[in-house]
């Protein structure tokens, strides 16, 4: 049996985003958590009624301090400067978008609390989509963004970069760079 421990909420969440990313949602368990935190699953049980509740109030975690990071784009004042920001911490966090992904698959109908915790992540998602919707807004009063072109296409195709899986092994410094390239550049050689 395992022996009763206490652990702080740093330490809950950096296990339950390591077991949720090595075993996806459906191989997390509460009995898996507990093996890992080196405590019975009665403890956890006494924070937490079910793992929907756990990993919803997990996903606010990463939100909120994801949102905190991104606030600081702010002291950017030129488009470029707020693009490699956000790639950067894109790229620092990559695996939140598997998360928010995993997230949004969690059947939340039984569990009050998962279900608010829920609609305060989708509120997130919101507001962290309004904040780089402002830096599409940037870049084309500016002139650095084709205005033609959809604010939602613009930062679909920039959240979707780091999902371009590197399967060479090229170097993430060179591969962030790269990506940083074609966004703002495109593909293709300079012809003139």
């Amino acid at each position: 049996m395992a022996r009763q421990k206490k652990f702080t909420t740093e330490e809950l969440f950096q296990m339950t985003r390591r077991l949720l990313l090595d075993h996806g949602y459906k191989g997390f368990s509460f009995s898996l958590l507990a093996e890992h935190l080196h405590v019975s699953r009665g403890t956890i049980y006494k924070y937490f009624e079910n793992k929907e509740d756990l990993v919803t109030e997990y996903m606010l975690y990463e939100m909120n301090r994801y949102l905190e990071d991104l606030t600081k784009i702010e002291q950017y004042q030129k488009f470029e400067d707020q693009l490699d920001f956000v790639l950067d911490l894109m790229f620092r966090n990559h695996e939140l978008q598997q998360l928010i992904e995993m997230g949004q698959h969690i059947p939340v109908q039984n569990s009050e609390q998962a279900k608010q915790n829920h609609e305060k992540l989708e509120a997130l998602h919101i507001e962290m989509y309004q904040n780089l919707q402002d830096m599409v807004k940037l870049g084309k009063k500016q002139g650095k963004v084709k205005e033609e072109l959809p604010d939602s296409l613009v930062l679909g195709f920039v959240f979707q970069s780091i999902a371009i899986p590197n399967h060479f092994g090229v170097p993430h410094n060179q591969w962030v760079e790269s990506i940083k390239e074609i966004i703002r550049h495109g593909m293709f050689k300079d012809l003139n």
